[in-house]
C-alpha cells in the first residue's frame, strides 16, 4: 500500500513517447482550474453499499463464456486507459485493474480489441463478458447492460487549437465542427445536453488527428484520451473541462450476468484495499481526485494516494518556463505527420509478422469462399429452373445492396452465439465467411456475365457431338467464361484484401490484428499518422503486384502468346520435278 501522502515530489522521469506505457507521477495532474459548472445529478444512486468479501465468491457460479476465463472487449487507441502498447499487448489503466481483479478472482482473462460503437451490443449479446473501455455510465447505457461500480472518474475535456477562438464550451455553436467519438458519453453530451450537431469518427486517434489537421474546430473527449493525445507542439490545448460526479466510469456487463457485477464489484473493492488500486493509479492516470468521489463500493477505504496537487504543481515547476518555439511550416507538418521514417522502421515489423499474416490469411479464406460460392450462384443464376434462379437473384441482391460492415456485424453478432462451440468464441474466422459471402455475390455475377458471353454455337455444338446440356456447361461453356473473366476475379480478391481491415469490428485478438488495425494501434500510441501511412505501403505492396497481373493476364487474353522472333523458320520443302 502507497504510504506517499504528501511532501516533496519523488523523481519524476520524463513521460514515455509511447501513449500506451505508464507514465507514473510525471504526468500527475491537478484537478483541473478550467472546469465549467459541473452537472450535479443529485444523490447517487448505482454505487453499492458494500460488496461480498471476495473468498466467499462461488466462481463458479459467474456464467462466464468459458470456464475459469473473463472475456474482454476493449480499445486499443486510448491510452493510457485502453490501448495496445508497443509489444502488442492489451494494458492501460483500465485494463490492468481488470487483471489484478482476475487474479483476485483466480481467473485468467483474454482481451479482444474492438470498436467503441458496437461494444456495449457486444456484451449484451455475450460476445464478451465485460466491455473495457472507459465507459461513462448513464441512465441510457443502463438499459442495455449492467455496469459495477466506478473505479475511475470522467472530465470531459473540450480540445481546441491553442490562441484560437474556443476558450470554452460556451463558445461552441451551430457554425462549430465538433468532433466526437460515436456512440460514446461526449457524443450524447454535445447532441443532448450542448444540443449541436457534432462530426462523428470511430476512434480517438482519427478525431484527434482531423482537429490537428484543421478540418475540424474542436473535440470533446475524455479527459483521459485527451491529456495522453495532447502533446507539446501540437497547436492545441484543453481549454475547459466539465464533470459529473454521478456518471462514474465502470466495466459493461450483460444484464443475464449478476453474480459477475458482484464478483467484479468485490474484486475491486479488494484491490483498492490492498494498495494494489492506488499504484496503478499512481502509475498510469495521476490525477487529482475530485471532491466527493472515490472508487468502489461505499464501504471501500480511501485509496492512499500522494499529494498529486503539489507534486503536479512541483513537476510544473522543475519543468521550468517554456522555451518559445518557430511555428512549423505547413510542408514541415505534413513531413512530421506522415514521413516520420523512425516510425516508419519502428512499424513495419510488426505490421508485417502481424498484420501482413493475418491480412493474407483473411483474404485467402475468404477468396476461396467466395469463388466456390461464386460460381455456385452464377450456375444457379442461368439455370432453366426458377428454383435455382430465383433464390441466386434475391442472394445477390441483398449482399451487394448491404454495406460490409452490416453483413459483417450480423454474422459475428448473430451466428457468433450459435456456433460458439465450434468457434470458441473467437469471430476471426466468422469474419473470414462474412467476407466470403460478400464476394460470392459480386464474383456470382463476374462469373455470370462470362459464362453468358460465351457464343452459343459453343452450346449448340458440343450438344451436336453427343455431349448431355451439363456436359457441355461443365467442360465447354464454363471453362471458356471463367478464362474470359480472371481480369475482373483478380480485381475482386484486391478489394477482399482492403475490405479484411472491417473484421476488427467484430473484436479480435492482439495477435489476430490486421494491417490497417496494426497501424491504426501504432497511430494512437505515437499519436503520429506515419504508420498508417507505413499499413497503406504494405497494402501497395500487396495489391501493385496483383494489378499488374491483371493487365498481363488480360493483355494476354486479348492478344494470345507474342510471337518469338528466335524460332527457327519452318524448313523449305523442295519439290523435285521428274
Amino acid at each position: 500500500m502507497l504510504t506517499i501522502l504528501g511532501g516533496p515530489a519523488p523523481h519524476a522521469q520524463a513521460a514515455p513517447d509511447d501513449s500506451c506505457s505508464p507514465a507514473g507521477l510525471a504526468s500527475a495532474s491537478a484537478a483541473p482550474v478550467n472546469l465549467a459548472a459541473a452537472e450535479q445529478g443529485g444523490e447517487d444512486k448505482y454505487t453499492t453499499p458494500n460488496t461480498t468479501p471476495i473468498d466467499q465468491i462461488d466462481i463458479g457460479s459467474l456464467e462466464l463464456l468459458a470456464p475459469g476465463k473473463i472475456s474482454v472487449g476493449t480499445l486499443s487507441d486510448a491510452g493510457p486507459s485502453i490501448c495496445v502498447n508497443s509489444a502488442g499487448n492489451f494494458t492501460g489503466f483500465d485494463n490492468e485493474l481488470l487483471k489484478a481483479i482476475a487474479a483476485k478472482l483466480g481467473l485468467q482473462i483474454e482481451f479482444n480489441g474492438t470498436e467503441f460503437a458496437g461494444l456495449l451490443s457486444q456484451v449484451a449479446n455475450n460476445r464478451f463478458d465485460v466491455g473495457s473501455s472507459s465507459i461513462t455510465t448513464t441512465d441510457d447505457r443502463r438499459k442495455t447492460v449492467d455496469f459495477t461500480n466506478g473505479y475511475d472518474f470522467g472530465y470531459f475535456s473540450l480540445v481546441a487549437p491553442e490562441g484560437g477562438p474556443i476558450k470554452g464550451f460556451g463558445d461552441l455553436s451551430d457554425s462549430t465542427r465538433i468532433a466526437v467519438v460515436q456512440g460514446t458519453v461526449q457524443d450524447d453530451y454535445v447532441v443532448n445536453t450542448l444540443g449541436l450537431d457534432p462530426v462523428k469518427f470511430p476512434d480517438y486517434a482519427t478525431a484527434y488527428a482531423n482537429l490537428k489537421s484543421g478540418q475540424v474546430d474542436a473535440w470533446v473527449a475524455p479527459s483521459q484520451q485527451a491529456e495522453g493525445a495532447v502533446r507539446e507542439g501540437d497547436g492545441t490545448a484543453i481549454v475547459e473541462n466539465t464533470f459529473s460526479v454521478n456518471n462514474f466510469v465502470a466495466w459493461a456487463v450483460g444484464k443475464n450476468k449478476p453474480k459477475l457485477v458482484e464478483a467484479l464489484n468485490s474484486g475491486l473493492d479488494a484491490i483498492i484495499a490492498d494498495g494494489t488500486y492506488a499504484k496503478l493509479y499512481v502509475d498510469w492516470v495521476p490525477r487529482e481526485l475530485p471532491e466527493g468521489w472515490k472508487p468502489g463500493s461505499k464501504a471501500a477505504p480511501e485509496p492512499e494516494l500522494p499529494d498529486i496537487a503539489a507534486i503536479a504543481a512541483e513537476n510544473a515547476e522543475n519543468a521550468g518556463p517554456t522555451e518559445a518555439t518557430t511555428p512549423k511550416s505547413t510542408l514541415e507538418q505534413l513531413g512530421d505527420t506522415f514521413f516520420n521514417w523512425e516510425l516508419y522502421e519502428k512499424s513495419f515489423p510488426e505490421l508485417i509478422k502481424t498484420g501482413l499474416v493475418n491480412t493474407l490469411i483473411l483474404s485467402v479464406v475468404s477468396g476461396v469462399l467466395g469463388t466456390i460460392l461464386g460460381m455456385i450462384l452464377a450456375v444457379c443464376g442461368i439455370s432453366r429452373s426458377r428454383w435455382l434462379r430465383w433464390p441466386a437473384r434475391v442472394y445477390t441482391d441483398i449482399f451487394r445492396g448491404l454495406p460490409a460492415v452490416v453483413v459483417i456485424l450480423i454474422v459475428g453478432l448473430g451466428v457468433g452465439p450459435v456456433v460458439k462451440g465450434l468457434t470458441g468464441n473467437n469471430p476471426y474466422w466468422l469474419g473470414a465467411v462474412a467476407l466470403a459471402l460478400l464476394a460470392a455475390a459480386y464474383i456470382g455475377e463476374i462469373f455470370r456475365s462470362g459464362i453468358q458471353s460465351v457464343d452459343d454455337g459453343q452450346l449448340e455444338a458440343s450438344r451436336a457431338i453427343g455431349f448431355s446440356y451439363r456436359q457441355s456447361m461443365r467442360l465447354v461453356v464454363i471453362p471458356q467464361g471463367v478464362r474470359r473473366v480472371l481480369p475482373a476475379l483478380m480485381n475482386q480478391f484486391i478489394s477482399l484484401i482492403k475490405d479484411s481491415s472491417l473484421v476488427y469490428f467484430l473484436g479480435l485478438l492482439a495477435s489476430q490484428r490486421e494491417l490497417f488495425a496494426v497501424g491504426r494501434d501504432l497511430n494512437a500510441q505515437t499519436g503520429n499518422l506515419s504508420p498508417l501511412v507505413a499499413a497503406g505501403i504494405m497494402y501497395l505492396i500487396l495489391t501493385i503486384p496483383l494489378t499488374h497481373l491483371v493487365n498481363y493476364i488480360d493483355r494476354r487474353l486479348r492478344t494470345g502468346r507474342p510471337a518469338d522472333v528466335h524460332d527457327d523458320p519452318l524448313p523449305v520443302t523442295v519439290v523435285e520435278k521428274g
